[in-house]
């Protein structure tokens, strides 16, 4: 028997990267997989090869600012496969006009801050909200959050980010204990730079530099790296884990500071 058969598993910001990794890794260890994604044409699109190779998945319009929409998806969901035992609520708005604005406190728009936490933590919340009494009246469930490195550690920029990402990680310990003795799980996967495809087409080969030196392993991450974590804690295996915060980061947070320049000045000598 694989990991996850049997299993019906949710992925929010299914159409790309960490998300369709995830699909990917989920139905190849048994589950039936639903790909949520504002982008409902590249959730199709990622479905389509999981179908042909005799997955059970489906794709589905969500988008997290919208109440409604979050609720529309859950009854499709029940709808088409009967149950929902794991939640991954992957999805947040990286988008050019929210990620692309998201500066210091001081000259970050005070939109970008709302629209940030509208959709990176209220719509995690309400996702868990209209999934939670499902899994209760079955008496288990595991839900996976993505939160960021950056939830635990200051950055230039980014300040709305890691805020929303940090406030994840906290509503992950809240549902851990409320929901734990009800047959709930809740944890977070704490990634840091993934090299999606995105990531490698838009981000400066000179920041991709700096964040490989200040990385343990000898290389940077990969989707199929947090997949791999994720599908763990969405298992039966993973039973006696719960409110707790797995970084997925090659251990970039694991050092103290400088530890790229400290790597330069023992080489030198």
């Amino acid at each position: 028997m694989r990991l996850l058969d049997h299993k019906v598993a949710i992925i929010t910001g299914a159409a790309g990267g960490i998300g369709t990794a995830t699909a990917r890794l989920m139905v190849d260890r048994g589950a039936s997989v639903v790909l949520a994604d504002m982008n409902l044409a590249a959730a199709e699109a990622a479905a389509l090869p999981l179908r042909r190779a005799g997955g059970a998945v489906l794709a589905l319009y969500l988008d997290l600012a919208d109440e409604g929409s979050i609720e529309a998806m859950v009854r499709a969901s029940l709808a088409h496969f009967g149950s929902i035992d794991v939640l991954h609520n992957n999805a947040a708005d990286l988008t050019p006009a929210t990620a692309g604005r998201d500066h210091d406190i001081e000259t970050m728009p005070t939109e970008v801050w709302d629209r940030t936490f509208h959709v990176n933590l209220r719509g995690t919340m309400l996702c868990c909200k209209h999934v939670l009494p499902h899994m209760v009246s079955r008496g288990a469930g595991s839900i996976i959050n993505t939160a960021s490195n950056l939830g635990m550690q200051g950055n230039l920029g980014q300040a709305a980010y890691a805020a929303s990402k940090a406030a994840v990680i906290q509503l992950t310990r809240s549902i851990a204990t409320s929901h734990g003795r009800r047959g709930i799980r809740c944890n977070t996967v704490s990634p840091g730079l993934v090299l999606t495809q995105a990531a490698r087409d838009n981000l400066p080969p000179r920041l991709l530099e700096i964040v490989a030196g200040e990385t343990l392993t000898p290389h940077l991450g990969e989707p199929l790296d947090v997949a791999h974590a994720v599908a763990f804690l969405a298992s039966d295996e993973a039973r006696y884990l719960t409110g707790h915060n797995l970084v997925v980061d090659g251990g970039t947070v694991a050092h103290v500071p400088g530890f790229a320049q400290f790597c330069n000045l023992f080489e030198q000598h």
